[in-house]
C-alpha cells in the first residue's frame, strides 16, 4: 500500500490478526506491525482453546459466546488447515464436593445460554473410553472446540487481502502524536509509519505498548507450560479437564498452579497442560511444573502412563489484574484502541475482539456492551509521548455505541 493506512495494528498473533481481517473486512486498509513472526508470542504456545466452559457468567462469558458463533464462521470461510474441531468439552469431578460446584456452575452458566449436560460417572467412559474408572461424574459443554493457533492467526491475516501490508522483524520504539496528543502513527526500528489510529494487539508486551502512548495498562506475563506426547490414536476425543481448572483460572496467585488439560489433535499428539504462574519472562524449565501435568493428566487418563513426551513448550499468558481484557477505544489517547490482556483465553476470544474494535472504528452498533473493558480503568495517563507536527488525516471518528 503506497497511502498511508487507515489502521495500524501492532502484533501479529491470533488477536492481532482478527482485529485485522475485520478491519480489512470492513473496508479499511490495515498495517499489521510485528517484531518477530506471524503468532510468535503467546498464539504460537498455545493450545488453541475455544472455550466456554471455563468461563462464569459476566463480560467474559458474553464475549466467549460471541466468539463462538464467530469462530463458526470462519471455519466456514478459512482453510480446513487451521484445524478447528467443534470436539466438545468435558469437565470431570473426582468426588462428591467437586461435583456438586461443578453442577451448580454449569447450571449458572445455562442460564446464559451455554449447553451443558451432567454426566454421572458411570456413563463418562462413554463419551471417553480411556477415562479413569473411579470419577463421580463431569459436565459435557458441546460448544467448545479447538484450532490450531498459528494456522489460524497467519490464515486471518492472509484472508484480509490487499487491503492488509504485514511487516515482520520490525520493532515499535514510539507511538506519534499531534500537538493536541491524538495518536499519528508510529515509529519503528525502520522508519516512521503515519495512521490515524493504533491497535494494541501486543499480547504479554501490552503494557510496554501502552506507555509508549503514556497511559497505564498493567499486563504481566503468566507462565504455563504444555507438553506434547507422541503421535497416537484417538485415545482422547475431547478436550478433558478437572474442574479445580477452573479456579486456578480465576486465582491471583503467584504461585505455581497446576491442573491437567488434556487434549487429542488432529495429528496424533496429545498437548497436556496447564501449569499458571508469576515469574516474569524467565522462560526456563520447570520439572516441579511438569512432574505435576505428567501425574495429574495419569490420574485422568491412565492410559498416557506408558506414552512417551516428546517435547514440552512455554509461553506467557498476558494477565490483567481483573482477569478480563482490555478491548476498545482508549480516551486517555484519542486514537489509540486496545486489544490484549486476555490471559489464557486469547485464541478463544479473538472473533470477538476483533469485530468489537472493527465496529467501534466505524461507529458501527458494537455486539455487546463493552464497559468491563474499558482500558482506562486501571490509571491515568502518564508521561507525554513522542510528538509529530501536523495535522491529523481526514479519517471519520465517531463515539462507539453500546450494544444491548
Amino acid at each position: 500500500m503506497r497511502n498511508p493506512p487507515d489502521l495500524i495494528v501492532v502484533g501479529a498473533g491470533v488477536v492481532g490478526a482478527a482485529c485485522a481481517y475485520y478491519a480489512a473486512r470492513a473496508g479499511l486498509t490495515v498495517t499489521v506491525i510485528d517484531r518477530g513472526s506471524v503468532a510468535g508470542g503467546t498464539t504460537g504456545a498455545g493450545e488453541g482453546n475455544l472455550l466456554v466452559s471455563d468461563k462464569e457468567p459476566g463480560p467474559e462469558l458474553e464475549l466467549a459466546m460471541l466468539s463462538t458463533q464467530l469462530w463458526r464462521e470462519l471455519a466456514e470461510v478459512l482453510p480446513p488447515r487451521i484445524e478447528y474441531e467443534a470436539k466438545g468439552g468435558l469437565v470431570v469431578a473426582s468426588d462428591g464436593q467437586a461435583m456438586a460446584a461443578l453442577r451448580d456452575f454449569a447450571a449458572r452458566q445455562a442460564q446464559h445460554g451455554v449447553s451443558t449436560e451432567t454426566v454421572p460417572g458411570e456413563r463418562l467412559r462413554e463419551l471417553e473410553p480411556h477415562l479413569a474408572p473411579d470419577l463421580t461424574g463431569g459436565v459435557h459443554y458441546p460448544q467448545d472446540a479447538q484450532v490450531q493457533p498459528a494456522l489460524a492467526a497467519a490464515h486471518l491475516l492472509r484472508a484480509a487481502g490487499d487491503r492488509l501490508q504485514l511487516r515482520l522483524g520490525e520493532e515499535v520504539t514510539a507511538i506519534l502524536t499531534a500537538p493536541s496528543g491524538e495518536v499519528r502513527g508510529v515509529r519503528t526500528s525502520t522508519g516512521e509509519l503515519q495512521a490515524p489510529y493504533v491497535v494494541n494487539a501486543a499480547g504479554t508486551w501490552g503494557g510496554e505498548l501502552a506507555r509508549l502512548a503514556g497511559v497505564e495498562l498493567p499486563v504481566r506475563p503468566r507462565r504455563g507450560f504444555v507438553l506434547v506426547t507422541e503421535p497416537l490414536p484417538r485415545v482422547v476425543r475431547r478436550k478433558v479437564y478437572a474442574a479445580d481448572y477452573v479456579a486456578d483460572v480465576a486465582s491471583d496467585s503467584a504461585a505455581l498452579q497446576t491442573s491437567a488439560v488434556v487434549e487429542g489433535t488432529p495429528a496424533g499428539p496429545v498437548l497436556i497442560g496447564a501449569s499458571r504462574e508469576r515469574v516474569g519472562f524467565d522462560c526456563s524449565l520447570s520439572v516441579e511444573a511438569l512432574r505435576c501435568l505428567a501425574g495429574q493428566a495419569v490420574r485422568l487418563f491412565p492410559v498416557l502412563a506408558t506414552v512417551r513426551a516428546l517435547r514440552t513448550y512455554a509461553g506467557f499468558r498476558p494477565y490483567l489484574p481483573d482477569h478480563l481484557p482490555a478491548i476498545g477505544p482508549d480516551p486517555r489517547r484519542p486514537g489509540l484502541l486496545h486489544a490484549c490482556g486476555h490471559e489464557g483465553a486469547g485464541i478463544g476470544l479473538a472473533p470477538a475482539t476483533g469485530r468489537i474494535i472493527a465496529d467501534s472504528l466505524m461507529g458501527s452498533q458494537l455486539p455487546l456492551d463493552i464497559r468491563s473493558f474499558r482500558p482506562e480503568r486501571f490509571g491515568r495517563e502518564e508521561a507525554p509521548v513522542t510528538s509529530v507536527p501536523g495535522t491529523r488525516p481526514d479519517f471519520p471518528r465517531k463515539e462507539p455505541r453500546h450494544g444491548a
